[in-house]
């Protein structure tokens, strides 16, 4: 039997999905698990939004669309950009995917060709250097610093950037650290990728769960020449609790969005039809439901970092956006529980989920080894009944 694809087989798994497969797994045979896996608000989609594709359905509206989204789908959008980011695109520069993850698919199907470089700064989400891989290019990763609130160095980029570089790819509000990027730490990237001219993947999923003050600035907004190298990716699913209804967006020049259209047209064709119309009443109906969340999320936020902090041999920071919290384990390393050596951050989520039930996600698959993932997109019953299964499983610890 002949081999599968090396693009296939270069693929490493994500820990996020099976961390998540497992606990569901344990939960399905019974068993009571607190999960702080997942990634997705724990809130039902508004029901205006519902009550839209609904009515899409009713009118019939579930026929395919163009490509790259319907066009008043893709106005919004515009509209959207315009008045909250102050960037100028027409629809045409708009390419609307099945989830963001498909926009920046999308980006790098475009953007590489085998030998080129895209600079990643650690922590990151875990798709990005795979996605980067199977696009045929090389992630290039660049660890950031705790106590720098894990965010890139411009003379770390500046170093980093070869004939090679094609892009960066830019995650804020970060997952998994949470990690907002002031306007003038962003500006000073962006002068950096216009002197050598390399593009800006921007991923602004998070943009609206910000908290503390802090405000979502995109590196786009910096002059027209950031702008023209800059992909803005963003979507439906964090913002309004619209995971499972698969829509994600780009806006970019309009040369690259073109080139983006035509490979989505013979990958996928149109993203989902009803969630277009969705999508567009999220975008233009009210907002109101968002701030229900954001303080809902901001209340579960300074109540998980309070008790982290709290646990023998962990520590935390304040995120400043998202809904994750990157918790060092460090001090845990060399600890026994049950016969089991901790050594790194895989070995102590695993025994945590098997001896205490509770879910989290290894940092090694967002480049952050010896760190923990924990989401606050879940209630804070489930936040105060997993944080203290995990302090009793910390308390029977033996130290070797």
């Amino acid at each position: 039997m002949k081999k599968l694809a090396e693009r296939a087989l270069n693929i490493t798994p994500s820990v996020t999905l099976s961390i998540d497969a497992k606990a569901k797994q344990m939960a399905a045979q019974g068993v009571s698990v607190v999960n702080f896996g997942v990634g997705e608000p724990d809130f039902d989609t508004p029901a205006h939004i519902a009550a839209a594709g609904i009515a899409a359905i009713e009118a019939g509206h579930t026929r395919y669309t163009p490509a790259s989204g319907t066009e008043k789908l893709r106005q919004a959008i515009c509209g959207k950009l315009q008045s909250e980011n102050g960037l100028d695109y027409n629809p045409a520069q708009i390419v609307v995917s099945n989830g963001a993850k498909h926009s920046i698919y999308n980006v790098l199907l475009a953007l590489c060709d085998p030998g080129d470089e895209v600079i990643i700064p650690a922590p990151y989400w875990v798709s990005y250097p795979e996605m980067v891989k199977m696009a045929g290019g090389t992630p290039r990763i660049l660890d950031t610093r705790e106590n720098e609130d894990f965010k890139l160095r411009p003379e770390e980029l500046e170093a980093a950037i070869t004939p090679h570089t094609k892009a960066l790819i830019l995650n804020s509000p970060s997952n998994p650290t949470g990690t907002v990027y002031s306007a003038s730490e962003l500006q000073a990237i962006a002068n950096i990728c216009v002197r050598h001219q390399i593009y800006v993947i921007s991923d602004e999923i998070y943009e609206k769960l910000v908290y503390d003050g802090a405000t979502h600035v995109s590196i786009a907004s910096f002059g027209s020449d950031i702008k023209e190298l800059t992909i803005v990716v963003n979507g439906m699913s964090k913002a309004y609790a619209m995971t499972g209804w698969r829509i994600g967006y780009s806006a970019s020049n309009q040369r690259l969005a073109a080139a983006m259209g035509s490979l989505q047209s013979h990958a996928t064709s149109n993203p989902n039809s009803i969630a277009q119309a969705a999508s567009i009443e999220a975008l233009c109906g009210s907002q109101y439901a968002i701030s229900v969340m954001l303080q809902e999320f901001a209340r579960r936020r300074r109540r998980m970092v309070e008790l982290l902090n709290q646990l023998p041999g962990v520590s935390c920071r304040m995120p400043q956006g998202a809904f994750y919290v990157l918790a060092n384990i460090t001090q845990l390393l060399g600890v026994s529980y049950g016969g089991e050596v901790i050594l790194d951050d895989v070995s102590l989520a695993g025994v945590m989920l098997e001896r205490a039930h509770v879910a989290v996600v290894p940092g090694s698959g967002f480049g952050a080894r010896n760190y923990l993932r924990f989401s606050y997109a879940t209630s804070m019953e489930n936040i105060e009944a997993g944080l203290s299964r995990i302090n009793t499983f910390l308390a029977l610890r033996v130290l070797r």
